[in-house]
């Protein structure tokens, strides 16, 4: 591969170099990338790798020996966070090693405090500068010095159709960055920023390149995608508008979406749910805590009562529709009684999926001025009785399957090289023996039984 040639009137205005740790770089021919955290992080990882071939760099999958190391990390979770910085102590011990680079939300949440830290670094790239990449890369290159670029303004202007997706089947369209809610336990609008909507001409054509390519289903993301639009009234393209348009694409598959604040989900995007047929019967509907004391606390804008309206209008307005949703536990002050009303709400919806955490504070957020003073022990068993309700709903939801069909998108072939592994428009993963030629088609599967989390069938012979 020839070497890359800095360009001389790159903008430096808000490039900010430091001396690196002494090793002498040059230009890398393999890569490798370690993705952290959401669905939008993994989208972000398909468009870096795109952009990284587009060099001629090519993807390893061994990371020990790739020229160029990239993690992308998240901020949410306290445990994504330590992993990173564990690995990243790791690699600051080897004598030899390539390019490091981080990028993500703890790139944005950091910023050049991870030099400090971990001097062995290359690079840091904000959330809102992954296009940038290969600029900042030759900026490392020529000058061989420490690279930070983390602006707080995001700019759509990534080439998503150049992103080299992991799967054949299923891919992610990005249709909204950013969130404007600013929950008070919640890092991503620090990481994240503003929100930003893509407009529907890209989204749209990206959506009917992906299905001529023969992707059968599409997911589309945001930290809020249901406040597509309202950052640009004069489009006059609302989320539902958005999701109309896209259900016209000839041959469309199957359409979901994620994530959805609770009180942008509207009477509206009830009834595209219905009323398309691309559109799965499948919504997170995250609500965080059962008390509206909690709730208010964590400034999620709505109370128990009033989300407990919206499930009920959009289960009359979507009868079979099925719920997922985000829990936490020990949220600052939270009492033994307000526990309760969680756990009471839990079993009343019955959620058909659930990510139940320990409140962990997050530097950063306002949360973090307040005393975490739920004993961690109490987390814990707050947190175990959640997830034995919510194992023995979804036990008792499985059950409910048995002796009926559904309708399966079959994505690849299961660990055991016998069953095909697919999933369901509600979510359910579904495993049944079949040819390998059904990878990538809908079948029909009478479910018979279930295994752990997952449903158990055979093809339903018409």
């Amino acid at each position: 591969m020839p070497q890359t040639i800095f360009s001389a009137d790159l903008t430096r205005s808000n490039v900010n170099l430091f001396l690196t740790s002494g090793i002498m770089h040059h230009p890398p021919k393999t890569y490798f990338i370690r993705t952290y955290g959401c669905q939008m992080n993994e989208l972000d990882t398909e468009v870096m790798a795109g952009q990284l071939q587009k060099r001629g760099i090519v993807p390893t999958d061994q990371e020990e020996s790739a020229d160029l190391l990239i993690f992308n990390t998240c901020s949410i979770r306290d445990l994504a966070e330590r992993k990173v910085m564990g690995k990243l102590g790791q690699l600051g011990r080897r004598k030899k090693r390539g390019l490091i680079g981080v990028t993500g939300c703890m790139a944005m949440a950091k910023k050049e405090a991870l030099f400090r830290k971990f001097p062995h670094l290359d690079f840091v790239l904000g959330t809102n500068n992954i296009s940038d990449l290969g600029t900042v890369l030759d900026e490392v290159l020529y000058t061989q010095k420490q690279v930070f670029k983390t602006e707080d303004v995001y700019e759509e202007n990534l080439d998503y159709l150049a992103a080299k997706r992991e799967h054949s089947i299923k891919a992610h369209v990005s249709i909204i960055r950013g969130c404007d809610k600013f929950c008070t336990y919640c890092v991503v609008p620090y990481t994240r920023g503003q929100e930003v909507s893509r407009s529907a001409q890209d989204i749209i054509e990206e959506c009917k390149q992906l299905t001529d390519r023969g992707y059968k289903e599409i997911t589309l993301l945001g930290q809020n995608v249901n406040s597509y639009g309202k950052d640009r009234p004069e489009w006059q393209c609302l989320f539902h508008d958005l999701l109309a348009q896209i259900d016209q694409i000839p041959g469309i598959g199957r359409i979901r979406f994620m994530t959805s604040h609770p009180i942008d989900i509207t009477y509206e995007l009830m009834q595209a749910i219905r009323d398309l047929p691309s559109l799965c019967e499948f919504v997170h509907f995250p609500i965080q805590a059962g008390s509206s004391r909690i709730l208010k606390k964590m400034h999620r804008i709505y109370t128990k009562e009033q989300y407990l309206d919206k499930v009920t209008l959009l289960r009359k307005t979507v009868p079979n529709i099925s719920l997922g949703t985000d829990i936490i536990v020990g949220f600052p002050t939270e009492t033994e009684s307000e526990f309760e009303e969680t756990y009471e709400l839990m079993n009343q919806i019955r959620y058909s999926v659930a990510f139940i955490y320990a409140y962990s504070a997050r530097k950063g957020t306002p949360a973090m001025r307040w005393k975490d003073d739920v004993p961690e022990e109490i987390k814990e068993t707050r947190l175990q009785k959640l997830l034995e309700l919510q194992d023995k709903i979804a036990k008792e939801e499985r059950g409910s399957f048995l002796g009926h069909t559904v309708e399966v998108l079959v994505e690849r072939l299961n660990k055991d090289q016998i069953h095909l592994k697919g999933r369901t428009r509600c979510w359910k993963k579904v495993i049944f023996k079949g040819p390998s030629s059904l990878v990538g088609t809908l079948q029909t599967v009478l479910i018979e039984g279930s295994s752990h989390q997952t449903l158990v069938g055979n093809l339903h012979q018409m």
